[in-house]
């Protein structure tokens, strides 16, 4: 396999060379929760509501794997660029790999034992925490086989390699989804496992995609286990934990907080829970273009700040805002227009239908700003700025998007956690703005975005 170099050439290419294969793996991925939904939604409210309290859960601890994964990403994309050696680029990798694989481990254990009580705390009753129990232990112990594959495809995407890395989520997605209605409801000698039969149907999709992945990456030479793996470790894992923890924290922050958004909602009634989280669930694959602009984006950064071309990864981010701003219209009118077939299609009760179609007609005007954030957040993590986008996550959820749900649901209803969102995803776009300036990777003498950019530590 070629390595591609991302710094020459026009910049949109280099975007979609990553961005455009990316966005089918990441479709596919997401796919899986909206095909857990669905399938779940056939046995009855209850397995559904499930899914609406897990859903944010897991979200915020596979976070993890998305913070090491861009640890992994800006280190080897950045060795890549400033011209290192081939052993010191895959003993980047490997330092990665052998990092993520102990903290998946320790984490995947501290979920077994804990989610009974974190669900409880967010209000999941008797019935639904059944349902969660069948679910929680089988998805800990295919936690380490996520975070494995997720490295990995880092990993070819630092080298330019869009296409690997969407082919296996590809092909994790396609196993879970295929084997998610013989486990669910049974097939032949298979008996029907329900919610349970879900989580082991993403196990052994993962599984099967984490080895494929790390045999072909060391067919490629982009892991290699013959390197002395002790060599300039403690500079590597410091490079990578600069960046993998800051950057695990950020995405952790938003589907955190959907978890308390979800509580809040949860004052509401099961249906409220059921219809949000299928709403977020079909917005999650709405957004999957401009999550794979985000993945496609630091890889460009990092191998261009690697390389000394500043000005071409400010291009890139300014290029990737474009998009952002174009397609999120698009969406938008999308979801006005649709809202309704896809609510009835997804969730079978009436009143949980009704709560997904309101939210798809109203927050799906304002994911551009969302877009706009995780390409921002990618961009930073790539200049090594983990930090920062960690501060930008950490503001919309903590300083916007929570207290505005809790108060909205107390005083309108479900309205009000409507307009938190909303709120939320504008405040996005304009943070975003000023971060991004702060770091360097934004140049512009608006008046407002340079005096706001002055105040954030570069």
């Amino acid at each position: 396999m070629a390595d591609q170099d991302l710094t020459q050439g026009p910049i949109w290419k280099a975007l979609a060379r990553i961005s455009a294969p990316v966005s089918f793996g990441i479709f596919s991925v997401l796919s899986v929760g909206v095909a857990d939904a669905w399938f779940l939604g056939q046995l009855g409210a209850t397995p559904l509501a499930a899914i609406g309290f897990i859903f944010p859960v897991t979200a915020a601890f596979t976070s993890l794997a998305i913070g090491l994964s861009a640890g992994a990403n800006a280190t080897v994309s950045q060795s890549i660029g400033g011209s290192d050696s081939r052993e010191t680029t895959a003993r980047y990798g490997l330092h990665a790999f052998g990092l993520g694989v102990i903290m998946a481990t320790v984490t995947a254990l501290v979920v077994w034992l804990t989610f009974p009580m974190l669900f409880g705390l967010m209000g999941a009753k008797s019935g639904v925490l059944d349902e969660i129990a069948l679910y929680m232990p089988f998805w800990a112990l295919s936690f380490p086989l996520l975070v494995t594959m997720m490295i990995v495809n880092a990993i070819f995407r630092a080298y330019g390699s869009g296409t690997v890395s969407a082919l296996l989520m590809v092909l994790a997605a396609v196993i879970n989804i295929a084997l998610n209605p013989v486990l669910i409801f049974g097939w032949g000698p298979v008996p029907g496992l329900g919610t349970e039969g879900a989580a082991i149907a993403s196990a052994i999709g993962r599984g099967t995609a984490a080895i494929i992945g790390i045999t072909y990456a060391l067919r490629c030479g982009y892991l290699d286990f013959t390197v002395s793996i002790f060599t300039g470790i403690r500079d590597s894992l410091g490079q990578l934990l600069r960046v993998s923890v800051p950057a695990a924290l950020s995405n952790a922050i938003n589907p955190a907080g959907m978890a308390f958004v979800t509580a809040a909602v949860a004052t509401l009634g099961d249906a409220a829970v059921a219809g949000f989280g299928a709403a977020t669930r079909v917005q999650s694959v709405a957004l999957v273009p401009l999550l794979a602009l985000s993945a496609g984006i630091g890889p460009v950064v990092g191998q261009n700040w690697g390389a000394g071309s500043e000005d071409r990864a400010r291009a890139a981010v300014r290029q990737s805002w474009l998009m952002c701003l174009g397609y999120g219209a698009l969406l938008g009118a999308s979801l006005f227009l649709l809202a309704e077939p896809i609510a009835s299609a997804i969730a079978s009760d009436a009143e949980a239908a009704q709560f997904t179609r309101d939210y798809l007609t109203f927050v799906g005007w304002s994911l551009f700003g969302y877009g706009i954030l995780v390409t921002a957040n990618a961009a930073m993590n790539a200049r090594s700025k983990a930090v920062h986008s960690m501060s930008l996550s950490l503001s919309r959820i903590l300083l916007v998007y929570l207290p505005l749900a809790w108060a909205g649901v107390w005083l309108f209803g479900y309205p009000g956690i409507l307009f938190a969102a909303i709120v939320a995803n504008l405040f996005s776009a304009a943070g975003s703005l000023v971060t991004v300036q702060s770091v360097g990777l934004l140049k512009t003498d608006h008046p407002a975005i340079t005096k706001t950019a002055r105040l954030v530590p570069s």
